[in-house]
């Protein structure tokens, strides 16, 4: 995917999520918000879209999503990226 892409591609799995619960939509949802985690560290998209991220992550009751949240806050802590 090209820049932002990624990005992008998370806000639609989060709205067809909300829509409709169906599993596959979390499985995107959980792909491109990686990809956009790992896009943030090759440094192609912005750190501060980490923030965005884990804000759509919360969204959801999956509780895959726990694992994920505390792996990208402790990338963040060790690399001074901007989240709350």
């Amino acid at each position: 995917m090209n820049h932002g892409q990624f990005y992008y591609a998370t806000k639609a799995f989060d709205v067809l999520e909300r829509l409709d619960p169906n599993p596959e939509y979390w499985r995107g949802k959980r792909g491109v918000c990686v990809g956009v985690f790992q896009q943030i560290i090759a440094g192609h998209e912005p750190r501060e879209t980490l923030q965005d991220i884990l804000q759509i992550l919360r969204s959801t009751g999956n509780p895959q999503v726990e694992y994920i949240i505390r792996v990208m806050k402790k990338w963040a802590k060790d690399n001074r990226a901007p989240v709350s």
